[in-house]
């Protein structure tokens, strides 16, 4: 096994020395290979790992001397993180730069403070092994992640390689899930195996997984759709022809007939990804997913323009009154919002007692880098009572009756994380870590609808073909799946969750210096 792993590494070595580009497009398709573990002299690491820290390796030794000359400069600039934003273009590989244009690292102030904050997390932990590998994982390799693909696909051209790269990852992993649903095969949890209650994992080890992995994907990819589809070339295109077909009109030169071809494969493909991805987290009955994807779904058509607006308004209209109308259906919303059923229960009880440990004298530090089951021992309890809201006579049956007690008694494990984003930053990184992806949730937010405004304007006034619109809608609505998934679950704390989520800042941070770009004239 670690023969192979090395001859991978070197191959992608030369791959990334080769063409870096498509190393870096490897790496984004190949994010669920942080499965495959190995270690190196003790130290363990995942292939994703090897991949990201061979691909940074590459570049920044191809580039040291302008990195040198940027921290020079910076250092006369009130030491600001800077980059040379078009320095290191995609075209790097073949020889080819692009121009000089300085810029600063978007959430640059926050990256170091989150190296910072996480590291400081170890110490909590005790500098343990355990708490070194997960800031390594989940912290400093997604940060070099980021700053490649931020420096490598710094275009437009760059965002739908990221686009495809990703539709490659979210394609295979939907294949073999929706192959698991009617097969039953590679599902190794019986209950998720059998047919009446199957649930699919795909490549990995828990169906929530699934949908936490696709759900940011669907938007996103949705997102890129509707921006090829508003292009003015495909707009044209659509009216000569009035449908998806390979027709093509004789008016139009062969080079564009040809990319007018290619295009509309690539939007077919990608189609495809995006049903097939929303069959797997339909079948892998991931829920947050779900709720997420309307929540994404609903910001898309409230901002794509007035018609969408109006027809989405009109829509929670309708589905809002006929659920209040519809008694089962305003009780399973209920449930469901008020965590009234099992799962949410479940969440319920970690999340109060996660609150009393943290209450205990760890408000500030929380309980340290890998070490948050170490710490809740104390205020675990093994189970609970299920209630049944239905039956006023519960609370007497769970005191009297010990058959009915028995019957709604739940086992409780204690969990690696408490499945609340903001409980899981908290008892990992301390309050301080908390606040700090707070504030780059809503830095995130509001530089996407400042962006979108610019966008939205150039594209009402001039039906610009440039206009980042729709990319950034689905920008906005994949952040959305990420925080309302994340209310349930661990949307961030696992090697693929943590690129995907800086995935998401890297292309709004190519859209923000791009725009940058244009405004200083460039």
């Amino acid at each position: 096994m670690n023969i192979l792993i090395l001859i991978f590494c070197i191959l992608y070595f030369i791959l990334a020395y080769k063409r870096l580009d498509w190393a870096v497009m490897f790496i984004i398709a190949a994010l669920p290979s942080y499965l495959i573990r190995f270690s190196i002299f003790n130290i363990p690491f995942t292939l994703l790992e090897a991949m990201i820290l061979i691909a940074f390796f590459v570049w920044f030794s191809s580039n040291y001397k302008e990195i040198i000359n940027n921290i020079k400069l910076r250092s006369k600039n009130n030491w600001k993180l800077e980059i040379a934003c078009s320095l290191f273009a995609r075209g790097k590989a073949d020889g080819r730069r692009g121009n000089w244009k300085l810029s600063r690292y978007p959430f640059d102030i926050e990256i170091v403070l989150l190296l910072i904050i996480s590291y400081l997390a170890t110490a909590v932990s005790g500098f343990n092994f355990s708490a070194l590998g997960i800031w390594k994982a989940y912290f400093f390799e997604p940060v070099l992640f980021f700053i490649l693909v931020l420096n490598i696909f710094n275009s437009k051209k760059g965002i739908d390689k990221i686009i495809f790269s990703l539709s490659v990852s979210a394609f295979l992993v939907s294949v073999f899930a929706i192959y698991q649903k009617f097969t039953g095969a590679f599902i190794f949890n019986e209950l998720w195996a059998a047919t009446s209650t199957r649930r699919i994992t795909s490549f990995f080890g828990y169906p929530n997984a699934v949908g936490l992995y696709l759900g940011p994907a669907v938007l996103l990819l949705l997102g890129w759709i509707a921006s090829k589809i508003s292009n003015y070339k495909i707009q044209r295109h659509l009216l000569q022809n009035k449908k998806l077909n390979f027709q093509f009109s004789t008016r139009l030169p062969d080079g564009q007939v040809s990319n007018s071809k290619i295009i509309y494969i690539k939007i077919l493909a990608i189609i495809l990804t995006l049903i097939l991805a929303i069959m797997a987290i339909y079948f892998a009955r991931s829920e947050g997913a779900l709720i997420g994807i309307i929540l994404g779904l609903i910001i898309f058509g409230l901002l794509t323009n007035k018609k969408s607006l109006w027809a989405t308004i009109f829509f929670i209209i309708v589905v809002t009154v006929g659920i209040f109308l519809y008694q089962p259906a305003e009780e399973y919303i209920l449930n469901k919002l008020l965590l009234r059923d099992l799962s949410g229960q479940i969440r319920r009880q970690q999340w109060q007692e996660t609150w009393q440990m943290l209450s205990d004298g760890r408000i500030i530090t929380g309980a340290g880098l890998a070490n948050y089951q170490k710490t809740l021992v104390p205020y675990h309890t093994d189970g609970f009572f299920v209630r049944d809201y239905k039956d006023p006579d519960w609370h007497k049956k769970t005191l009297f009756n010990e058959a009915y007690r028995k019957k709604v008694w739940q086992p409780l494990e204690i969990y690696l994380y408490p499945h609340n984003i903001f409980l899981n930053f908290w008892s990992e990184l301390g309050i301080a870590g908390m606040l700090l992806f707070i504030w780059i949730f809503i830095k995130f937010y509001y530089l996407g609808i400042k962006l979108f405004r610019i966008s939205d304007f150039r594209f009402r006034i001039s039906k610009n073909n440039q206009s980042d619109k729709f990319m950034i809608i689905g920008l906005l609505g994949s952040m959305a799946v990420f925080l309302v998934h994340g209310l349930v679950d661990v949307p961030y704390f696992k090697n693929d969750l943590a690129a995907v989520f800086w995935i998401l800042i890297s292309i709004l941070g190519i859209i923000k210096i791009s725009e940058e770009y244009k405004q200083n004239g460039g």
